[in-house]
């Protein structure tokens, strides 16, 4: 089956699709080459061929870490070498969700990091288990051993040892690649993930979740492994359990993939006094609750983030400043929206608004408090100090626009996925569906242009007439241009998938609003 897939044209077409799609379409590798026609598109569909292939070496480039002060190595493959690896992936894939664990939530279709969270809600709510074993696996991706993936990665064996043994080109040198997998290569999470997969089944053997055992005076070891990515955490019913058992059993599986626990970061927690985990501080307090909040270093970092960007926009407008500002503020509240976040929201807004009077104040150091508040403070939805400021719309005329604050961001519990789910299984079709167009409806909770048309278009692009989920993505595109007076209302725009979006423009398609038929049956 995976050989069908990998020399089909129709599985070739995805491939090429996916890589010209995404995020990374404009970033090339080492031989500086982009596919930004349809006929490098084509040709690159004629040219994915396994017979003769040679994968090229990836190019070196450095991101900063979530600390600002190290960075992290990323290796960027060829648009060629991209394609092969999705078009592997899609074999490969199916494979990797039927055998993974149960609840392993990084890098796989249709879990989320909001998943792990309620997980751990779920399995520290109770009584027991009371400790916790925080795992950090020490350069998770780049010390993989290649001799253990190429002995248990189902797939071809030949392709998947020209990727490891690539190499990497830095500085116009080229550098040989011993072990590890490269981070920003399209096949290298779920390769990962092979590598970690495993874990949480051992556990349950020895330490069986519903078996008490005689070692513990015939009660449960309450042994848990939640892990996203290289992340994990393992629940104990004692400090002694996981000293002396767990984490000896855990340093053994890793070894033999080649790694290991960083001795720094891998620590033993009690419940009571919390710890991180995914931006979240987790912790169960004296009264018995376990709360769920935004951790400390996570608030620090965004409110960072937010003074730096309001310090570089002194000579901005305000309405520019709040373009700006709105969607980063919309989609870390959004993150934090199903912990324990009301309090945080408000201390977050509180900062915000004196990183915006300090800005004001720069701006107009000769005006006094009363004319900077009407100028850019004014009463709305019940709170007096509101920051907004003024655009002009397609007729020109003077419209307000405001900055939200994160506590306009409702507090939504989340509905963790079931741990057996898969999503290449017909039998969880219909489940999955559902959950779809619930998050789609989430996704566009507090953008009214957005859910009346994803409502009015009933979650089909307009184009293409297929689903817009939040893998797809999508665009908004104005029907008739503003360039020729087409206005900014609903009915001039639609949603489209962003390579339609891509399509439209580029081959000059015209699109109008999308005549649906009624609801319900006719009667004759």
């Amino acid at each position: 089956m995976q050989r069908l897939l990998t020399h089909s044209y129709s599985g070739k077409v995805s491939a090429v699709r996916r890589v010209t799609e995404n995020q990374g379409k404009k970033t090339p590798g080492v031989d500086q080459e982009i596919w930004d026609t349809p006929e490098k598109k084509i040709q690159a569909v004629h040219a994915l061929k396994r017979r003769g292939y040679q994968p090229q070496p990836l190019r070196r480039v450095y991101i900063p870490k979530s600390d600002g002060k190290t960075m992290r190595p990323l290796g960027i493959p060829t648009m060629k070498d991209r394609a092969q690896q999705a078009l592997y992936l899609l074999a490969l894939d199916p494979v990797v969700e039927t055998t993974a664990d149960d609840n392993s939530y990084g890098f796989r279709q249709q879990r989320s990091c909001a998943d792990a969270v309620e997980q751990c809600f779920n399995t520290l709510s109770r009584p027991n288990p009371q400790w916790i074993l925080e795992g950090d696996i020490k350069s998770c991706f780049d010390r993989i051993s290649h001799d253990w993936l190429l002995a248990h990665v189902p797939m071809d064996r030949a392709i998947l040892q020209k990727w490891l043994k690539s190499g990497y080109m830095e500085k116009h040198v080229l550098h040989e690649t011993t072990d590890g997998t490269p981070q920003g290569g399209i096949i290298s999470p779920a390769l990962s993930n092979c590598a970690l997969d495993g874990l949480e089944r051992l556990l349950k053997e020895k330490f069986p979740t519903k078996k008490p055992l005689s070692s513990f005076g015939g009660k449960f070891a309450c042994v848990n492994l939640i892990r996203y990515a290289d992340d994990f955490i393992i629940t104990g019913r004692t400090k002694e359990l996981l000293e002396g058992e767990i984490k000896p059993l855990v340093e053994q599986f890793l070894q033999e993939r080649g790694l290991e626990l960083s001795p720094a970061k891998t620590v033993i927690t009690h419940v009571e006094k919390g710890f991180d985990f995914l931006g979240q501080n987790v912790r169960k307090y004296p009264n018995g609750k376990l709360l769920i909040k935004p951790s400390k270093k996570n608030i620090k970092t965004f409110l960072g983030g937010i003074r730096k960007t309001i310090r570089a926009a002194r000579g901005m407008s305000a309405a520019d400043l709040i373009r700006i500002l709105n969607p980063k503020i919309r989609g870390w509240a959004n993150y934090h929206r199903h912990v324990v976040s009301t309090r945080t929201f408000a201390r977050v807004d509180h900062h915000i608004f004196s990183s915006l009077w300090q800005w004001a104040r720069r701006r107009h150091p000769n005006k006094n408090t009363r004319w900077r508040k009407q100028k850019y403070f004014a009463s709305r939805r019940g709170r007096d100090w509101s920051f907004f400021g003024e655009k002009r719309d397609d007729q020109g005329q003077p419209i307000q626009v405001w900055l939200r604050p994160a506590r306009r961001t409702p507090i939504q519990r989340h509905v963790k996925v079931k741990a057996d789910a898969n999503p290449y299984d017909p039998a969880f079709e219909t489940y999955f569906e559902k959950r779809e167009a619930t998050h789609m409806q989430d996704t566009f909770q507090g953008t009214r242009t957005l859910r009346f048309l994803w409502h009015e278009q009933r979650g089909l692009c307009t184009l293409c007439n297929t689903k817009i989920t939040r893998i797809t993505g999508w665009r908004l595109h104005h029907c008739v241009p503003r360039v020729m007076g087409g206005s900014q209302r609903a009915e001039n725009r639609v949603l489209l998938h962003p390579e339609c979006h891509d399509r439209v423009h580029r081959q000059r398609i015209p699109v109008s609003k999308p005549r649906l038929p009624e609801r319900g049956v006719r009667r004759a």
